[in-house]
């Protein structure tokens, strides 16, 4: 949990941020693919709660305005992120995504996972006009986690505002899609994340925007993206080198393996291969994958990976 980082640019998903503007209600449940663009969505729906200044055609924050600019430095009062824990209490990668009732109830928080907890945020008056709630994977609020942020949607504090963020609302519990109003969040077009990406000062790729896919999320780790993409296709190129080359780079990609890009650049860079051949390339990814949440030893989990692949793709 954490507060508001900045806000990028909105104006992939302008309906979307009109719909939320003439919304009067305390909730609201935003729908979408990962990685669409949701939080973006969220924090622009926060800024423009609290823009004092005057107001875009749609509904968008100034952008000037002391909220605005607190929201742009990522240090806003009135708005708290509410995520899934990304680690267990020693330190290691969390096996299953939960949002405990110890994020909402300081008292409920034995370990002191969570620097501010929702009851308490809530307790205090907004410092510009409305405090703002986001809950960054609502699928993944336990049952009293979500009793217990319930008992505020109902009667928020201070007219405060939650906003749950969901890739499949059908996991999400009934009692909170009963009281949030939905809006989806669709992928954008690639013309307009190439526009994004010009605004960013990022040349617009065409295999960065067909990576993409319409994820306007994806902007915000423009360069974690691309390192995996480069680590991918420094990976495939290798596997046709021999068993050496193979091996040095599946070592490379260990000491910079990030899960949340990685796996999903890979399989990428594996399109143009023949569907048999990407199946066992998956099922050598999976196994990798399963190893790593196991504990297993990194080392050896990505030798065995480079030789299953190696075997995969016909390079043995």
């Amino acid at each position: 949990m954490s507060g508001s980082p900045a806000s990028p640019p909105v104006s992939l998903h302008p309906q979307v941020l009109e719909q939320a503007d003439a919304f009067r209600g305390n909730a609201l449940l935003l729908s979408g693919p990962a990685r669409v663009g949701k939080l973006a969505v969220a924090r622009a729906i926060a800024a423009a709660q609290n823009c004092t200044g005057p107001r875009g055609p749609g509904g968008e924050a100034c952008g000037q305005c002391p909220s605005c600019r607190a929201m742009t430095a990522g240090s806003h009062p009135d708005v708290l992120l509410v995520e899934p824990r990304a680690t267990t209490t020693t330190g290691k990668a969390a096996r299953r995504k939960l949002i405990p009732i110890g994020a909402i109830l300081d008292a409920r928080d034995k370990a002191h996972e969570y620097e501010v907890h929702v009851f308490e945020f809530l307790e205090v008056r907004p410092t510009h006009r409305r405090r703002v709630v986001i809950v960054n994977g609502a699928e993944h609020l336990g049952p009293e986690a979500a009793n217990a942020l319930l008992k505020l949607v109902e009667e928020p504090p201070h007219g405060a505002l939650f906003l749950f963020l969901a890739e499949d609302v059908r996991a999400v519990l009934p009692t909170v899609v009963s009281r949030s109003a939905r809006v989806g969040v669709a992928p954008a077009s690639d013309r307009a994340l190439e526009r994004a990406l010009i605004a960013a000062g990022a040349a617009p790729e065409p295999e960065l925007v067909e990576f993409a896919a319409g994820r306007a999320g994806m902007l915000d780790e423009l360069d974690k993206v691309r390192s995996a993409l480069q680590d991918a296709r420094d990976l495939s190129a290798a596997l046709s080198d021999g068993l050496l080359p193979a091996l040095e780079a599946a070592e490379a990609l260990e000491k910079r393996f990030d899960p949340a890009w990685h796996p999903e650049t890979l399989r990428f860079v594996w399109r143009h291969h023949p569907a048999h051949q990407r199946a066992r390339a998956d099922t050598a990814l999976d196994a990798l994958q399963g190893a790593l949440e196991a504990y297993a030893s990194p080392s050896l989990a990505f030798q065995v990976f480079a030789l299953a692949l190696r075997d995969a793709f016909g390079h043995t």
